[in-house]
């Protein structure tokens, strides 16, 4: 996670200031295809021995093992990649966009191309070792293997690149059409309106997710025992308090002051503590509790969104579909 400091961040409390101190960020994935469609005659055979019919029947392969290390290395750090763009960034109505504070693009910048060149090296690895992936491929595929099925070399197969798209009307249409100018202004406010609305279901969405999650497993008991929880059960909490302060998005008050509030509470508190010592659990249980019900509330008085949480996903591979 990237730590900022809060202090060099202007407070964001409409979407005047949203458009202001916040540029686009796209992110474009292209990745290799690990299955394929089988063909039309595999496709009819394979259908024919369930007596199925044809137009109702599809199947696919498996072109590689995406359980072997060197692949999971590389999805690893795909995902990697991912969590830092969301984590810096906050959701557009556009989909596959998502909007990064101005002041912050020089430190994603610098995040972004050290893992890129991690993922350079990774896809470096997982090349020497795809002679082995397909050795493991013939061997399980049989009859369905197809060496043109695999690519002679991984060579800009495996790629993350970052655009920052302008979402503001062009300068010329004021010159061309001022109407056509005034109008597209509307609507980029509107997005931004749109966008400002988003930014709060996300938080408020996440926010009461970890929140009810971190009270379930503070409460009751398994055996006998307090409920096992993992560490991330209060690590990730406490790492999204810290992101939200860091994007110091304040439109919502009262979801600002809950924030400051589970803060308050659980600063300094370890996950071996709240095994250890049950007054300070219950404690810290029945606050959260009390939050997750404001949080409840708040959820059901907004409208329901549909909120974009995925990057643009371009799978290439030659013949995969």
């Amino acid at each position: 996670m990237i730590r900022v400091s809060t202090s060099t961040n202007t407070p964001i409390t409409d979407s005047a200031e949203l458009r202001t101190q916040m540029g686009a960020i796209r992110l474009s994935v292209h990745w290799l295809g690990t299955s394929k469609a089988l063909p039309a005659s595999q496709q009819a055979e394979a259908a024919a021995t369930f007596g199925a019919n044809r137009d109702f029947f599809s199947a696919r392969k498996k072109l590689i093992d995406t359980r072997h290390p060197a692949y999971r290395k590389v999805t690893s750090i795909r995902n990697r990649i991912v969590s830092l763009w969301k984590g810096m960034t906050v959701p557009y109505p556009d989909p596959g966009l998502r909007l990064i504070r101005r002041t912050q693009i020089e430190l994603f910048e610098t995040a972004f191309h050290q893992l890129q060149q991690e993922l350079e090296e990774a896809v470096q690895q997982l090349e020497r070792e795809f002679e082995e992936l397909k050795g493991n491929a013939r061997e399980r595929l049989g009859e369905l293997f197809n060496e043109t099925d695999y690519p002679d070399s991984l060579d800009h197969l495996f790629g993350i690149d970052v655009e920052y798209p302008n979402v503001s009307p062009p300068n010329y249409l004021q010159q061309i059409n001022p109407e056509l100018y005034e109008e597209q202004c509307r609507r980029i406010e509107a997005r931004f309106d749109e966008a400002l609305e988003l930014a709060e279901e996300s938080f408020l969405q996440e926010f009461q997710q970890l929140i009810a999650h971190l009270s379930e497993r503070l409460s009751g008991e398994s055996d006998g025992r307090p409920k096992v929880f993992r560490d991330s059960a209060l690590t990730n909490l406490t790492e999204f308090l810290q992101r939200f302060r860091q994007l110091n998005i304040r439109s919502n008050a009262q979801l600002d002051e809950l924030v400051e509030e589970v803060h308050q509470l659980t600063r300094g508190v370890a996950p071996d503590r709240l095994r250890q010592d049950r007054a300070v659990r219950d404690t810290i249980r029945e606050q959260l509790r009390h939050v997750g019900e404001v949080l409840e509330d708040q959820l059901e008085l907004r409208p329901r969104r549909q909120i974009n949480r995925s990057p643009v996903n371009r799978e290439m591979m030659p013949n995969a579909t």
